[in-house]
């Protein structure tokens, strides 16, 4: 089943409005999810929409707050989001970091106090959307075992870099488990195994059966201990610069709500987009593993996934498009 862009958004506004968002809110957070399905991240968009009203209706968003800067050293910014919707203070603070980019050649704003952005990405093409190389990252509940261990003690924090690029941007927007909780659910939603291991059973042995990883929470960070060690990395930048809570201090609340954020951009006016161009040209003339492969640049792939969904339509899951259509 496909949906047209416009149809997705206005459903999912129509919903935001009749729960007490704003105008401009609800414009704001129907788009972002509409794109995030639009680009084949349907885990963000769509999927995750009615998880999103749920923390609605018990209050964990505060749909009428509004984040606001507290403090200021040099070119970094310290905002407080006030649990306010993740995803429009995200963008609020990934606007601010690129116009103090443009004045200063660098910025950078640390959020405490803010909810899940979805995904991370958007942040990215914004940023490289207004001519800057965007770096951002949040912190999140514990749900990844660290290296060695059993038990959650990481969040699986993502990483985004952008680089602007005529041709279409660079943009790495990577979660620090070898598939996100959200891309587990795609495989098993269409019933099938994942291409690689992507964590443990109840057995603690290596599967490729999503349901089993999701089962037991135990993810498998990617590349094993450097994924688990640049997790931890993440949560201590992004909760040491914004003054916010960490995924310990997140996890126990028991509610991933009032994470923690930054959004550093640096202005790419005098970038040699050649550079790029040489970069990704040596990469693509690797011979492919298999016929027909392509060696892809980070964001190829959504670029043509975008294209082939505003042509056709988006796919929607039929039972997830059914609970949406009766929020």
């Amino acid at each position: 089943m496909r949906v047209s862009f416009g149809k997705l958004k206005s459903q999912l506004k129509s919903i935001l409005l009749k729960h007490g968002f704003g105008e401009e809110r609800a414009e704001l957070c129907a788009r972002i999810f509409a794109e995030n399905s639009r680009d084949g991240v349907y885990s963000h968009g769509l999927n995750r929409f009615p998880v999103f009203v749920q923390l609605v209706k018990e209050g964990a968003v505060a749909i009428h707050a509004t984040p606001a800067s507290i403090s200021r050293h040099g070119v970094v910014e310290h905002w407080d989001g006030h649990n306010a919707p993740g995803m429009y203070t995200a963008t609020l603070a990934m606007q601010r970091a690129i116009a103090l980019a443009k004045e200063n050649g660098m910025g950078c704003v640390a959020v405490k106090n803010t909810n899940h952005w979805m995904r991370g990405g958007t942040y990215g093409w914004q940023a490289a959307d207004a001519g800057c190389i965007g770096i951002c990252a949040t912190n999140s509940i514990a749900n990844m075992p660290p290296y060695g261990g059993t038990e959650p003690r990481l969040g699986n924090n993502p990483l985004v870099i952008a680089v602007p690029r005529k041709e279409g941007h660079l943009v790495l927007d990577m979660a620090m488990s070898q598939f996100s909780y959200g891309k587990l659910q795609e495989y098993e939603l269409k019933g099938e195994m994942l291409p690689v291991a992507g964590g443990y059973d109840e057995n603690g042995v290596l599967t490729k059966d999503p349901a089993k990883v999701r089962a037991t929470g135990r993810v498998l960070p990617v590349g094993f201990w450097k994924g688990s060690g640049l997790s931890l990395m993440l949560d201590v930048l992004v909760s040491a610069l914004s003054g916010g809570r960490s995924v310990a201090e997140i996890t126990a609340t028991g509610t991933e709500a009032g994470v923690s954020q930054f959004f550093l951009c640096l202005d790419a006016g005098t970038l040699d987009e050649s550079v790029s161009e040489d970069i990704i040209a040596y990469a693509k003339s690797s011979i492919v593993l298999e016929e027909g492969a392509q060696v892809l640049y980070p964001g190829e792939r959504t670029l043509s996934t975008r294209h082939r969904n505003e042509a056709e339509g988006i796919p929607v899951n039929e039972a997830i498009w059914q609970q949406v259509l009766a929020l």
